[in-house]
């Protein structure tokens, strides 16, 4: 297995062990890059990351390498390497064996010693799995049974749990972001400790929570992600306004409560391979269900508001939740403020949560009404608004793309369709004026719309010095001709139009 390993390992970094080894010392590959090379189907295809562990100070690192930078207090030392090809890596991070006393903040190591046993660099290590060191010539350190671990799919912390999570809180996040990474579960051992221990997530920073969050949304299995989040009791230090939807029923066409609704939304998401800023959306678009949520009043007719009697009314329960987009784009915003998240996609997930509502009914909805929404959301995020709408009608169980869903795809191509008019020439009133001397008023309205009525049947006429000289023939005409010209081509563009919206509709086969 060794042996394959190592043809495993990119060229320079076979050489920065080798040159660590040739200089008289041990030098092994640790960490998550070991794991991933034994796993037979690693995350991403395989390790991205080689981090080498030694027992050479820093000093002694620096002097076997040209270009080294040393900028830190852990001891570690990044290898700078020459650029052959976009494949090679440029920069290989090189620590020394290290040692660690008490975590009196629960963050950080009161003290680090370099040592210059392997064995003391492996023991700190957060979990079995990553306490694997492999060295130049396939000899694979395992000393807490981590490909055992890798082999049952199971994470578990390094010794005693208590201990290992306590060094750092923020490795009981970790816990779980791998396990959705790599599809491993979490030992008993080690879930107890997180889930009596929970609280300690509250020393950690929020940029380094928010790190870890965001690589859990962004694994294959976000929804799991979040449960297990709120299993091991530290989603309520988190995002403690996702638990607001627990038990919260919505009922109506609704077969889960909010908060299943919310990771179900996000799983389809994750399923279809969305960027951070959708998935975000998609788990916090009903996030204000919970703080709007009223019984409906019931109608004289035995019916409640806005929900039509039936034969399963008696399963139902009337609630509304009026405003809970404007309330959940406010909640959305504090969360993401919270976590440190950047400006540019806080605002934009607000602007989906904010307006995920707007699609409705396709019998009531106007064009103008999509053109506002356009508006609104910006024309760069509007395809991004009907992911999130898919993805609340998936997380209701509902079908991906029913009729009314590619209705309103027509419709947003058509509002979106630059618009067969006058403005699509290169030519306009400005120049008529300043260049032509062509006066504004009805003849210039006329001259125009002749103009396009040529570009219509020849876009290669659309060219400023053409359609110069042609509005100079056609000035001198009398008004009655030119008037006349012009109106045809204004039923030439509404001729173009129609038939341009016809392939719309038939594109997404929906009817006028």
């Amino acid at each position: 297995m060794q042996e394959n390993l190592i043809k495993k390992i990119p060229k320079e970094v076979r050489e920065t062990l080798k040159t660590l080894e040739k200089g008289g010392f041990e030098a092994y590959l640790v960490g998550g890059c070991v794991r991933d090379l034994i796993m037979k189907n690693p995350p991403d295809g395989g390790p991205k990351d080689w981090d080498i562990t030694t027992n050479a100070t820093p000093e002694k690192i620096i002097g076997l390498f040209p270009k080294t930078v040393y900028e830190n207090k852990f001891g570690t030392v990044a290898v700078v390497n020459e650029i052959i090809s976009d494949e090679t890596l440029k920069i290989i991070e090189i620590t020394p064996y290290r040692l660690e006393s008490k975590y009196s903040d629960f963050r950080h190591p009161d003290e680090i010693k370099f040592s210059k046993n392997l064995g003391d660099d492996l023991k700190r290590r957060d979990f079995t799995v990553n306490a694997l060191a492999l060295n130049s010539k396939g000899q694979l350190i395992d000393l807490f049974e981590g490909v055992k671990d890798i082999e049952n799919k199971t994470l578990r912390a390094v010794g005693n749990p208590a201990e290992r999570l306590g060094e750092d809180a923020l490795r009981m996040v970790r816990a779980v972001r791998f396990a959705v990474q790599l599809d491993f579960s979490v030992s008993h051992e080690t879930s107890d400790v997180i889930i009596k221990r929970a609280e300690l997530i509250k020393k950690i920073s929020a940029e380094r929570i928010r790190d870890e969050f965001q690589k859990i949304i962004m694994s294959p299995e976000p929804m799991v992600g979040i449960g297990l989040l709120q299993k091991f009791n530290l989603l309520q230090y988190i995002i403690p306004e996702l638990e607001e939807g627990i038990k919260c029923e919505q009922g109506g066409a609704h077969l889960f409560d909010v908060f299943e609704h919310l990771l179900q939304a996000l799983q389809h998401s994750a399923n279809k391979k969305l960027p951070l800023d959708i998935r975000l959306s998609a788990l916090f678009h009903d996030i204000g269900k919970p703080r709007t949520r009223r019984l409906a009043n019931l109608a004289p007719q035995g019916r409640t508001l806005g929900i039509q009697k039936d034969p399963t009314f008696s399963r139902q329960r009337p609630y509304t939740f009026y405003g809970h987009e404007v309330v959940g784009a406010r909640m959305a915003k504090k969360i993401l403020e919270r976590l440190k998240f950047p400006k540019d996609l806080i605002e934009k997930v607000v602007k989906l949560v904010r307006y995920h509502m707007f699609f409705s009914d396709t019998k009531q909805i106007t064009l103008s009404a999509v053109r506002r929404i356009i508006v609104n959301v910006g024309r760069e995020n509007i395809w991004d608004l009907m992911q999130i709408r898919e993805c609340d009608r998936v997380g209701m169980a509902k079908k991906e793309a029913p009729y009314r869903l590619r209705k309103y795809h027509a419709m947003i191509e058509e509002a979106l369709r630059a618009p067969t008019s006058v403005g699509m020439l290169k030519i306009n009133g400005e120049i008529m004026i300043s260049e032509l001397q062509i006066s504004p008023g009805p003849r210039m309205g006329w001259i125009l719309h002749a103009l396009l009525e040529e570009c219509l049947e020849d876009d290669k006429k659309n060219e400023l010095g053409y359609l110069k000289t042609r509005a100079l023939e056609l000035n001198k005409i009398s008004d009655t001709e030119l008037k006349k010209l012009g109106e045809a081509g204004k039923e030439k563009k509404e001729e173009v139009e129609e038939q341009e919206i016809e392939k719309l509709r038939a594109k997404h086969g929906v009817r006028k």
